[in-house]
């Protein structure tokens, strides 16, 4: 019995040495996995394997914004009315109801699916487009101003606030923006072009709000404007003069300055990714906006051919960007009120 001690602590130890091998076993033949070699063949095949997913998730969504695309303006033509040819009516008795049922499922996906998303004719009679330089209307608008101009009734105004003498071509880009805009339906008498010394066309110039909004409230209500499309906050490209015209005109707003029936409106920047991702940008523009126009690839020639009268800006780049961003074929666009330019002044002022 003197020896009942020694009996007890080697069968513990040896207890203890089990539980301590089976508790070690999986963990040394994880260690012999974690090779640098196997470590390396593992990560080139799950990384095989997620590009392989990546690459069929970004086909499936170009193919399904291609389809959206297409359907969206055969939805559009059928929408316009259709002449019938007298007697023909009673031919047609037998195909009613399937006519009624296509009509209805036509008319339930042209509910969701529309070129346009825009407020009523009656409430945009006569719009103003606030600019900075001479492009912007082409370069960031254009889908804008065309689909405004093919309404009956409606009036669009440009007022661009410098003649673009950035590189000393004034002259030359005051012209190529008449014509522009003679392109995209616009007369020469609605345009107004500012060349103030105080608002440069220079992006190390910073242009002040009370100038800018001067120019802006005069232009409203000397010519009863009912609503106002410009660049928001970050100004599309976060061009210096562009952001100035949003805190010049939102400071307006907030000012109670414009008269109660004029709409304020700005147009959405996006990130770079969206920013060139042209018709396959529909998806995101519909899921995430509240106001849109889309153009069909007959109707966005238009607005290449209006920034192809801006010979002096055609730089190489930009002709890779008239044919892949997205502002040649759609604009959406938000409208501001109060709470919203008050949110947007704070972040600003941080």
């Amino acid at each position: 019995m003197k020896f009942n001690w020694l009996s007890e602590f080697l069968a513990n130890f040896v207890n203890a040495s089990a539980i301590t091998k089976a508790v070690t076993r999986p963990f040394i033949g994880l260690h012999q996995q974690l090779t640098p070699s196997s470590i390396y063949c593992r990560i080139k095949s799950t990384s095989a394997e997620a590009l392989e997913h990546i690459l069929i998730a970004c086909a499936v969504y170009f193919l399904v914004c291609l389809g959206l695309y297409k359907l969206t303006f055969w939805l559009s033509a059928s929408a316009s009315p259709s002449t019938t040819v007298p007697g023909a009516s009673n031919n047609n008795n037998n195909n009613g109801d399937s006519a009624r049922s296509s009509s209805g499922l036509r008319n339930a996906l042209q509910s969701g699916l529309r070129s346009v998303h825009l407020p009523k004719p009656a409430v945009m009679g006569r719009v103003l487009l606030v600019i900075a330089h001479p492009d912007d209307e082409c370069m960031f608008f254009g889908p804008l101003i065309y689909t405004l101009t093919q309404r009956d009734g409606c009036q669009v105004y440009v007022l661009c606030l410098s003649n673009g003498n950035f590189e000393q071509k004034g002259q030359v880009r005051r012209e190529e923006l008449f014509r522009a805009c003679k392109r995209l339906g616009i007369s020469e008498s609605n345009i107004i072009l500012v060349n103030a010394t105080n608002l440069p066309d220079d992006p190390n110039v910073e242009w002040r709000s009370d100038a800018v909004a001067s120019f802006i409230l005069h232009t409203v209500e000397s010519l009863d404007i009912q609503a106002i499309f410009t660049f928001d906050r970050d100004g599309v490209s976060s061009h210096p003069n562009h952001c100035a015209v949003y805190y010049a005109a939102a400071s307006l707003c907030l000012a109670n300055l414009l008269p109660k029936a004029c709409k304020f409106y700005t147009l959405d920047s996006i990130n770079l990714v969206r920013k060139y991702l042209s018709v396959f940008d529909l998806l995101c523009t519909c899921f995430m906006s509240t106001h849109w126009c889309i153009l069909s690839w007959k109707d966005a020639s238009v607005v290449r051919s209006a920034m192809m009268e801006h010979q002096s800006q055609m730089k190489w780049y930009r002709w890779l960007y008239i044919y892949t961003s997205r502002y040649m074929f759609i604009n959406s666009m938000r409208e501001i009120n109060l709470s919203d330019i008050e949110l947007e002044m704070q972040i600003h002022d941080n």
